[in-house]
């Protein structure tokens, strides 16, 4: 019975990612992996068997998605704090504006 390809753009075959590849895609060292890993911070990896493990290709892309995310934001509330300061009076402040102080 062949597979339908529609289905396969739909549901892609599981891929698995080795240590190596995952830092790479990640940014993260080795040892930040795994300390992540111990603090639940990160996706766990699968026993492929002996000593081998590799990570799941989606949940690494979900982890990276979701990081951007949290990324954007913080920079969105860092840039709302920044401009409700702005529009706060400068009472008693000197600024660039008003020269050298002598």
């Amino acid at each position: 019975m062949s597979e339908n390809p529609r289905n396969e753009r739909t549901n892609p075959p599981t891929r698995f990612l080795r240590l190596p590849e995952v830092m790479a895609r990640t940014g993260l060292s080795r040892s930040t992996i795994y300390v992540r890993l111990a603090e639940g911070r990160f996706p766990r990896p699968v026993a492929l068997g002996g000593r081998a493990v590799g990570w799941i290709e989606a949940e690494v892309d979900e982890w990276v998605r979701e990081r951007i995310a949290e990324s954007r934001l913080e920079g969105e509330r860092a840039g709302e704090r920044g401009e409700a300061a702005r529009r706060i009076p400068e009472t008693g402040r000197r600024t660039a504006e008003a020269g050298p102080v002598r």
